[in-house]
């Protein structure tokens, strides 16, 4: 029931930025690793290896066992445990908002895109999950991707788009909706981070063209409760 009086900011979108701090030391092999998968995959399914975009299987997370991928994939999983409870934090019973629920944490799906070239990825959402998230691997140094002649500092930028985004065509703006601005959010292509956002966002990948391959890793995450039961409100109590 909404009987609360006073000011309410209703339905905000929650965002995870996160930074590994063993991506220096990884993410170089882990490029290479993953550049060999490329090499063998691509010939046996009949792909041009050196295409300007290429995206593996999803299944990464069950094909790849290397320590360094190991870790990266723990790392994904505590960045997403601590974003989701902070995102959840007034929907949760306010003892589990506390001290946090035991989560399980599924991977439906793993994968690695390398692009170049001015390849993109347009403007989609993710289904069958609740949270999804981008890890560079490998983009062009920060100073060296805006000076691009073409798109400047939009080069291989990840864009997501606010809830308000498909109302804003033709819309009138004046100071009274201010706080509808920006439409959209830009999330620059840096080695080392995760980026989380809800499955539901629309978000896409703008073209990328560099000395090196932009390569990431991105994945899709269903979140349980850890004894099994479905995490739904509906089995909460109400306050």
């Amino acid at each position: 029931m909404f009987d609360q009086k006073g000011f309410h900011s209703l339905w905000p979108t929650p965002v995870g930025l996160h930074q590994w701090d063993l991506a220096a030391e990884h993410n170089p092999l882990l490029v290479r690793v993953l550049g060999a998968l490329r090499a063998t995959l691509g010939a046996q399914l009949g792909d041009a290896v050196k295409a300007p975009f290429w995206a593996s299987p999803d299944d990464l997370h069950t094909r790849i066992k290397l320590p360094e991928f190991q870790a990266l994939v723990q790392f994904i999983v505590r960045s997403l445990t601590a974003t989701v409870t902070q995102a959840n934090a007034a929907a949760w019973p306010q003892d589990s908002a506390r001290q946090g629920l035991p989560l399980a944490l599924r991977l439906e799906g793993l994968w690695c895109q390398f692009s170049h070239g001015g390849a993109f990825h347009d403007v989609h959402t993710h289904g069958n999950c609740s949270w999804s998230g981008v890890y560079v691997l490998q983009a062009d140094a920060e100073n060296d991707r805006v000076q691009h002649p073409t798109w400047g500092p939009a080069n291989g930028v990840t864009r997501l788009y606010g809830p308000p985004f498909a109302h804003l065509g033709g819309a009138h703006m004046d100071l009274g909706n201010a706080y509808l601005l920006p439409p959209h959010v830009d999330v620059p292509p840096l080695p080392g981070q995760l980026l989380l956002f809800p499955s539901w966002l629309a978000h896409q990948a703008l073209p990328y063209d560099g000395a090196l391959e932009r390569v990431i890793i991105s994945f899709n995450a269903s979140v349980q409760h850890a004894d099994g039961r479905s995490a739904q409100l509906q089995a909460y109590a109400p306050r």
